[in-house]
């Protein structure tokens, strides 16, 4: 889940933001008319202890059978359109179609020294015993498909224990505990497997304060990455460390963002790591080898959820006002929309996106809408809300 990539700058400890100029700049570059806007059951009952060399190519390390059976993804999948206008953040799930808001986040920041800050999240989960979400108390949430289940890290900052909550009893079905410090975790596409990002320290620190507070200079923290089979009760850690920042190297593939987490790709066979460069991200294999992109995967940009419609005929286009959906074998422009962003595919002629309140004098003033290919159906899905504010709300859409 998941949300569209602000500009590079802007993602500057996960706080992704609309550009402030993006309406004018969208305005100036065409001209349009308006369409419509459990793997280790408490850690010790196995009685052998573990630990994963942390090699580039390391010998797989599988622990004793331990897993834990995951509930099952509901069949069929709902379908319907749940919108929450009235709360900001929401009270009730907000879905449409295949996706829903799984989780949300807001930020806020706290000073660390004279010179230094650090942005903290709160996240909010979705409750099917309420039909709404819940506050917690982890330092990171990621839904798997079927919104079942749901992998959180203890903590509020990095942490070396992963839990895995079922979300219908809200009790954890098993804690696993990590020897390298870990600040994302993301779930496989089938849901049975959990890739967690390893830091040698808290990567959302800013150097300066206030308005003047940027990236730190010093590089990314990252270390590697877990690859956690949770029914099969594997955990098998590999070191990668970060792309370099761009500043003193000659790679052409470069991100000077210290938080750099790492997602799967949409077959579930690789996994990749953002860039601030094109491409938006760059391959590797599960053990960590750099790989070509696969062929045919398109993905909305630095975000794991698919471009392409799921009949296969229609892509998603970037940031705009208006946006653009292209059809995927010829290019040719299917449809506009007076939107901000397109993040997710709800159905074959529907999308979830940013749209800007009113006639958008401001791109901050937005909300989640549901908007038809040609943009002459907007559906708004979340209350309008100032994105530019500090502790204002960012989705996570998941598959139903």
């Amino acid at each position: 889940m998941t949300r569209l990539l602000r500009d590079t700058m802007e993602d500057w400890a996960d706080e992704a933001r609309v550009p402030h100029d993006l309406a004018d700049r969208a305005l100036r570059r065409r001209s349009w008319k308006p369409v419509g806007a459990a793997v280790l059951v408490a850690a010790m009952i196995a009685v052998v202890a573990v630990f994963v060399s942390g090699q580039r190519e390391p010998t797989a390390v599988v622990r004793p059978a331990a897993g834990v059976t995951l509930p099952a993804r509901p069949s069929p999948a709902p379908s319907d359109v749940r919108a929450d206008t009235e709360n900001s953040p929401p009270a009730k799930l907000i879905a449409a179609g295949r996706m829903a808001v799984s989780a949300y986040y807001t930020t806020s920041r706290e000073v660390v020294s004279e010179n230094e800050e650090r942005v903290r999240r709160a996240w909010s989960l979705y409750d099917p015993r309420t039909d709404g979400y819940e506050r917690t108390p982890y330092a990171w949430v990621d839904v798997a498909p079927g919104l079942q289940v749901a992998a959180v890290l203890e903590g509020d900052l990095t942490s070396t224990r992963l839990g895995v909550l079922d979300m219908n009893t809200r009790q954890i079905l098993t804690w696993i505990d990590l020897e390298h410090p870990v600040a994302s975790v993301a779930w496989s596409p089938d849901g049975t497997r959990i890739l967690a990002t390893a830091y040698s320290r808290y990567p959302d620190l800013l150097e300066g304060r206030g308005d003047q507070a940027g990236p730190r200079m010093d590089g990314s923290p990252r270390t590697g990455y877990y690859l956690i089979d949770v029914q099969e009760g594997t955990t098998d850690y590999h070191e990668l460390p970060p792309l370099p920042g761009g500043l003193m190297t000659d790679d052409p593939i470069t991100n000077m963002n210290g938080r750099q987490d790492l997602g799967w790709s949409l077959d579930g066979k690789l996994i990749w790591g953002p860039t601030s460069t094109a491409p938006d991200r760059v391959f590797y294999t599960l053990a960590g080898e750099r790989q070509e992109a696969p062929e045919g995967q398109r993905y909305v940009r630095r975000s794991p959820i698919s471009a392409t419609s799921p009949d296969g005929r229609l892509v998603l286009g970037g940031d705009g006002l208006p946006t653009e959906i292209t059809e995927a074998a010829t290019g040719k422009v299917a449809g506009r929309q007076k939107v901000l962003q397109l993040h997710a595919w709800a159905d074959d002629g529907n999308v979830i996106a940013l749209g800007c309140a009113g006639k958008c004098p401001d791109e901050f003033d937005n909300g989640l809408v549901l908007v038809s290919v040609d943009g002459s159906k907007v559906v708004q899905l979340a209350a309008n809300g100032e994105s530019n504010r500090e502790g204002s709300w960012r989705a996570v859409l998941t598959l139903r």
